[in-house]
């Protein structure tokens, strides 16, 4: 019984809908048109309500086509197409027998976009984000993905409580103003980053390693305090190789969490990591499967030494060097593939480094995207393959190093796809630009200078062309400074700098210097990379004018010596005289970064022979090395050695006093500048001395209880050095004179002090209290020295 009432209830309601289907009018709707023209055929389409729109394009995006035949499915997708187009705003088909009629409404035109309440961001940068145009048809599926990608580009600044609001003002003739309307709200900071899992370093200093920084006192003077995910996703990897290069090879990040609090608008990050084991080098052993390369002639290029602690980095080196180096050799399809055996119960990692031919594939195409405004050859000449060469992996990760470390790029991506054929790969670099151009100035302030300031317009990608130029202009109560330098790091299509300078220095009389000196000169010189990354040869010439006067009286000539109270040294080297020199510097850099270093070494050797035409014949000579090591990471704890010697000796002729060498509290702290070495006893005028060494040790530590954001820290030091052996022929015109020259043995001087170093808004500047352990009657002291300064 119960089923037959439920098959008589079926059977009315089928009946019902029928009947008032034949009902419906005609212009009751699209879908009720379509169910009357069920297998209908449209003889003919009219096409109602366009003013701007011919009726054949309207048509042209129909699936109902005059003389065929048509259904509801028809209709549906006709439908679709219309609204996909993005010109209507509404749209109706309507079957009249056998016509179809289209009645649409054209969307508006946009006369103009624009943006209001926009502070933070610029108008041209809004406009690039956003679909909708001036001049287009405005559609409102566009406006609200409009309004989101304005989102977006606020959230990527830092704002997730900006409010975008589209206001649509009517202009006529079927015209509109397309106007957002923005409420940028609060920047969104980053309250706390914690760390989980951390047992080596403390959450300091694994907040030290990335480029987010926690909200403080100092959050209007950057940005890196909002929430990125672009940057943390880097900040992760930038985790990953501060651990591989600390010898934890197994380290991983568990997760990466950002919780935002929307009632605070503040985002709390949490790191969580697994550090695994420290890990030191075991054995090092290099294996060939290709007869004719042998493995000992490719040990030295090799930089992980067996008894150092694991790095990475370093591993990746050695594959990139050994794999050039086999390459050139005429293996251009090898492949060198690090394979490390873990000893668990000494904590070392065996490494061996086999090479073997590898998969015949070539480079079929090297994709550039992204590039705006750098030339594409600037990206390409950073990869040692070209299109058509032997595809080599460790070569393109190479590139991608190279590409980061220009400095032209926030974000640089490396990706291969499969070519035309098998043996053909297809390389895509994606790039995303950052501005690389700076007007900035400078202040600081020095206890020998006094004020000093400067100001500048550099530009490290010029036009495009990964050239480096500046132009500043610099003074102070007693030096002005004005310079332009040019870069040109691919000269002549090679992987050989090109540097050219010009500059003019004037320099007054002060308390330690007893003449006014002007300097105006300018040189080249060509850069070539002996090892990548870490040894490079410079070879340079120079060329300058120097102008020594009297301070006080403007004389040029010996006899007012007597008048002007100044060492017979001193009035000798007056005068106007021509530099012309030729020289080279070898240098050796692996210093983890070169502001405020925290590992690795730097050494430098330079000569310079002066005589190639000019006034002025020596051979001088400096050598400088400095050494940084982590004594305790989690507290900050940076320990540092350096050392600076140098003699100049003269050729043929005596030496004056502006090319000797002077020393005192830019490298011996606790003394005044040229506080040390011969000195005119009548006088006391410093007459500088042909050698010197100095060495310093120093313990740097951030300060305990200072917010860590302040940037101050403190440092514990000692120096030590000499300056000694003035020009003969100087001594001899003073002691001729009736005068006495004094310290001008090797007599060591020696301090120890406390300094306050303060990353300060304006640069770094540093505050150092000294005293003199070891010093001789005739030199200047002084307690406290103040410097520093830098563009900001």
């Amino acid at each position: 019984m119960q089923r037959l009432q439920k098959h008589l209830r079926a059977a009315i309601l089928a009946t019902a809908v029928l009947a008032a289907g034949s009902f419906v009018p005609d212009n009751f709707g699209p879908f009720a048109g379509a169910t009357q023209a069920e297998a209908a055929v449209a003889r003919n389409i009219e096409v109602r309500g366009t003013s701007r729109i011919e009726e054949d394009t309207v048509i042209s995006y129909m699936t109902i086509v005059p003389g065929r035949s048509y259904g509801a499915a028809d209709v549906d997708e006709s439908l679709k197409a219309l609204y996909a187009t993005g010109l209507f705003a509404t749209v109706e088909i309507t079957p009249r027998g056998s016509t179809v009629i289209v009645t649409v409404t054209e969307n508006p035109m946009i006369t103009r976009v624009s943006f209001e309440g926009n502070r933070k961001i610029k108008d041209d940068a809004l406009a690039t984000a956003v679909r909708s145009q001036s001049r287009s048809m405005l559609s409102r599926a566009k406006v609200q993905s409009d309004v989101q990608s304005i989102l977006e580009a606020y959230r990527r600044s830092g704002r997730y409580g900006a409010a975008v609001e589209p206001k649509i003002i009517e202009r006529g003739q079927n015209r509109v103003d397309l106007v957002f309307e923005i409420n940028e709200g609060a920047k969104t900071g980053v309250e706390r980053i914690s760390f989980i899992g951390n047992n080596s370093f403390s959450d300091g200093r694994l907040r030290d390693v990335i480029r987010t920084r926690e909200s403080g006192l100092l959050s209007w003077l950057r940005s890196t305090d909002t929430y990125d995910p672009d940057r943390l996703a880097a900040d992760e990897e930038l985790l990953r190789q501060y651990y591989n290069n600390k010898g934890y090879a197994d380290f991983r990040i568990v997760s990466v969490s950002a919780d935002l609090d929307r009632e605070n608008n503040i985002f709390y990050v949490t790191f969580t990591v697994d550090e695994g084991d420290r890990y030191d080098v075991g054995n090092v052993e290099v294996v060939s499967t290709i007869a004719e390369v042998d493995p000992e002639d490719l040990r030295r290029l090799v930089r992980t030494r067996s008894g150092r602690t694991f790095n990475a980095l370093r591993v990746e080196q050695s594959v990139e060097d050994i794999t050039l180096r086999v390459s050139e050799e005429g293996y251009a399809f090898a492949r060198v593939r690090p394979r490390g055996s873990r000893n668990y119960e000494n904590n070392t990692i065996d490494l061996i480094y086999y090479i073997e031919e590898g998969p015949r594939a070539y480079v079929e195409r090297i994709n550039i995207i992204g590039n705006d405004r750098t030339r594409e050859y600037v990206i390409r000449r950073e990869f040692d393959v070209a299109e058509g060469d032997a595809f080599n992996r460790a070569l393109v990760d190479k590139a991608e190093r190279r590409l980061r470390n220009l400095n032209f790029f926030e974000r640089v991506s490396i990706t291969t796809q499969q070519g035309s054929a098998p043996d053909r790969v297809i390389v895509n670099v994606q790039v995303e630009e950052k501005p690389t151009g700076e007007i900035s100035f400078g202040i600081g302030y020095s206890t020998t200078d006094g004020v000093v300031g400067d100001i500048s317009l550099t530009e490290r990608n010029f036009l495009g062309r990964g050239q480096y130029v500046k132009i500043g202009v610099g003074g102070g109560s007693d030096t002005q400074t004005y310079e332009f330098r040019f870069i040109e790091p691919f000269f002549m299509g090679r992987r050989v700098a090109l540097d050219l300078d010009v500059y003019r220095q004037v320099n007054d009389a002060n308390s330690y210097r007893s003449f006014d000196e002007e300097r105006t000169g300018g040189g080249f010189g060509f850069t070539l990379p002996l090892r990548e990354d870490e040894t490079t040869l410079r070879l340079f010439y120079a060329i300058y004018e120097e102008k020594n006067t009297d301070g006080k009286y403007g004389s040029t000539g010996i006899n007012n010596c007597s008048t002007a109270n100044l060492s017979l040294a001193v009035c000798d080297s007056l005068g106007t005289y021509l530099t012309s020199l030729v020289g080279y510097e070898l240098r050796y850099n692996t210093l983890d970064r070169n502001l405020n270093p925290t590992d690795g070494i730097y050494a430098s050797f330079r000569q310079e022979f002066a005589g190639v035409g000019g006034d002025s014949q020596y051979i001088k000579s400096e050598i400088q090395a400095r050494a940084y090591k982590e004594i305790l990471a989690d507290y900050g704890l940076v320990g540092s050695v350096q050392f600076r010697g140098g003699n100049i000796m003269g050729l043929n002729e005596r030496l004056r006093v502006s090319e000797q060498f002077m020393l005192g509290g830019n490298l011996i702290r606790g003394f005044e500048n040229r506080g040390i070495g011969p000195r005119d006893a009548t006088s006391d005028d410093a007459i500088g001395g042909r050698w010197y060494f100095a060495a310093s040790t120093e313990a740097q530590f951030p300060i305990p209880g200072i917010p860590k954001e302040l940037g101050l820290g403190g440092a514990l030091f000692a120096d030590a050095g000499s300056l000694w052996d003035a020009d003969n022929e100087l001594v001899d015109i003073v002691e001729n004179g009736g005068g006495r020259i004094l310290s001008n043995g090797f007599d060591l001087r020696a301090s120890v002090g406390f300094g306050i170093r303060w990353q300060s808004p304006f640069g770094p500047l540093k505050a150092d209290f000294a005293y003199p352990l070891l010093k001789e009657d005739s030199d200047r002291t002084q307690v406290f020295r103040l410097s520093g300064g830098t563009t900001f």
